[in-house]
């Protein structure tokens, strides 16, 4: 029997087809669902944009920017492993089945099982990683040397209190989604981010040397991190005011949690690799380099978080229902595939064209102020532009790893994963350091070179996943003339906000980018109306039902 062929229905399994289209009709809820769930990444990404300006107010691009920003990023790669994706994974399918078959009590012992577990693994963790932190600071970032390399070792132990406490606010938010509650899970950065803002704003006012203001940083992270989790801790009593703290490794559900968490886990750890392999090349570039990656991705991944993640959280859950064994299944699956991909398409088309065109107003307006220069300003517009070659790429990638899960199919994902990381590395060395060279451009530049090469790696991610996909469902993706259509709106859209930009007299960037992004957005949406883009329409109605 073929793998892509996928598996026969037998006699009894076709007598249940009638389930599988009253699953599919669930797409209400699922709008829903990716509705607060984009709420609260918006309002979190909202706070950590807030968060970087203030950051680049009082650090620029200088030495201890870069220390701060490659040790953060440390915790926040062991964070993104263990909490929310690999614990999501792993514990909401038996956690909610099991409320959804009424079984509470058992419910309830698995969460607390699983609290325990967690709780002792990332005590070990936290501590086996703050005695190993030179070592983690020489493998993630081998270009740091002397004093920058001294502070981003203090800063990292700093730092790895709050893994234990991010990846119980995981915990919580598995608790969440598997009650259907998912503002208050989606939210819960926010008050880290403000925590990291307010620590900024009382010791970065009163001039403290930038190396020891890197360090209370870090502290302000951790205080933000524990907010995190309280502030979800009564959300959680109030959907389970059962569960409590327990050891029980013999239930046969708590065992299944751990067994699905280790191949979750090696497939988060290879898509992490990804992103990680970048700032680590940059940290052999020139100061600043690390600093300039780490805004732009604040702005880069944006569109990937909105429109991505938010679709492909809310889509898993429809085509595992969708999908059974019977062939309908797999047609169910591609529709709702399809619509996705032009749903987000219709919004990273006109995000990419923005960042490669008008990246230095975005950049300004967030980012140029205090020690953060103009020049500073243009190697980030740099960067964003690299971002925008891989940006629809990341985002349609993602929603395809997210059919395959429902396929109940991880291998595929990982396999492709592997070979975005080996581009990613190869192209990333060749972009940073001989082409510079060749072009005769400053070292810094590298930055954006290793952007757009990671970029490339991603296309060849996403079309092999959709090669395997097409041949085991049938045709999926965006026909020409859909995305033409987009780009050509996009680029309509900037060249009308490029000549009110270079129009435009001395104004605060602020300003500028309302001036500027205001007739973009404008003119996008008026460009795609008139072509007939249905998704214009389909907002528009949407916007007539709120009013």
């Amino acid at each position: 029997m073929s793998i892509l062929s996928g598996p026969r229905p037998t006699d009894r399994e076709k007598v249940r087809k009638p389930d599988v289209a009253q699953q599919t009709t669930s797409s209400p809820r699922t709008g829903r669902s990716a509705f607060f769930v984009a709420i609260g990444i918006l309002c979190s990404r909202m706070f950590g944009l807030v968060r970087q300006r203030v950051f680049a107010h009082y650090f620029g691009l200088t030495s201890s920017a870069d220390a701060f920003t490659a040790g953060f990023r440390i915790p926040q790669f062991l964070v993104n492993l263990f909490g929310e994706g690999s614990l999501s994974a792993s514990f909401i399918p038996v956690y909610a089945a099991l409320v959804a078959r009424g079984e509470r009590k058992a419910a309830d012992r698995v969460a607390g099982a699983v609290f325990s577990l967690l709780a002792l693994a990332v005590t070990v963790l936290v501590v086996a990683c703050m005695l190993a932190t030179p070592l983690l600071i020489d493998a993630i970032a081998p270009g740091f040397k002397g004093e920058t390399r001294l502070l981003t070792i203090n800063i990292v132990r700093v730092l790895f209190p709050g893994i234990g406490l991010m990846v119980m606010s995981a915990w919580c938010l598995g608790v969440l989604n598997s009650h259907h509650k998912f503002l208050i899970s989606y939210t819960a950065p926010v008050v880290w981010n403000i925590a990291m803002i307010v620590t900024l704003l009382v010791f970065g006012r009163r001039g403290t040397e930038l190396p020891r203001l890197a360090v209370l940083l870090a502290w302000g992270s951790v205080a933000g991190n524990l907010l995190m989790f309280v502030v979800q801790l009564p959300a959680v009593w109030a959907v389970a005011p059962g569960i409590r703290p327990v050891v029980d490794v013999a239930s046969t559900h708590v065992q299944t949690v751990v067994r699905n968490f280790g191949p979750v886990l090696l497939s988060r750890g290879v898509v992490q690799l990804s992103s990680y392999i970048d700032q680590m090349i940059a940290t052999w570039l020139p100061i600043g380099a690390p600093a300039a990656m780490g805004n732009a991705q604040t702005l880069a991944i944006l569109p990937v978080s909105l429109f991505g993640m938010s679709l492909s959280a809310a889509e898993l859950p429809a085509m595992s229902g969708a999908m059974g064994i019977d062939p309908a299944g797999y047609e169910v699956v591609r529709r709702r595939l399809d619509a996705g991909l032009r749903q987000i398409a219709f919004f990273v088309v006109p995000s990419a064209m923005a960042f490669a065109a008008l990246g230095d107003v975005l950049a300004a307006a967030l980012f140029e102020t205090g020690r953060f220069r103009h020049g500073d300003v243009l190697i980030v517009w740099g960067i964003l532009a690299g971002s925008a070659v891989g940006l629809m790429a990341s985002t349609l990638g993602r929603l395809y790893s997210s059919t395959y899960y429902a396929l109940r199919d991880t291998r595929t994902p990982l396999n492709y994963a592997i070979v975005r990381v080996a581009l990613t590395t190869v192209l990333g060395l060749l972009c940073a350091f001989p082409l510079p060279r060749l072009l005769g451009i400053a070292q810094i530049w590298g930055t954006a070179g290793l952007t757009a090469s990671a970029g490339v790696a991603g296309w060849v991610e996403m079309l092999l996943l959709r090669r395997t996909m097409n041949a085991r469902i049938g045709a999926t993706g965006l026909p020409a003339s859909y995305v033409a259509k987009l780009w050509t709106s996009a680029a309509a859209a900037a060249a009308v906000a490029w000549a009110v930009k270079r129009s435009l007299p001395a104004l605060h960037p602020i300003v500028v980018a309302i001036l500027v992004l205001g007739p973009y957005g404008v003119v996008f949406f008026g460009a795609a109306f008139a072509l007939r883009v249905p998704e214009v329409a389909a907002a528009i109605r949407r916007l007539r039902r709120l009013g």
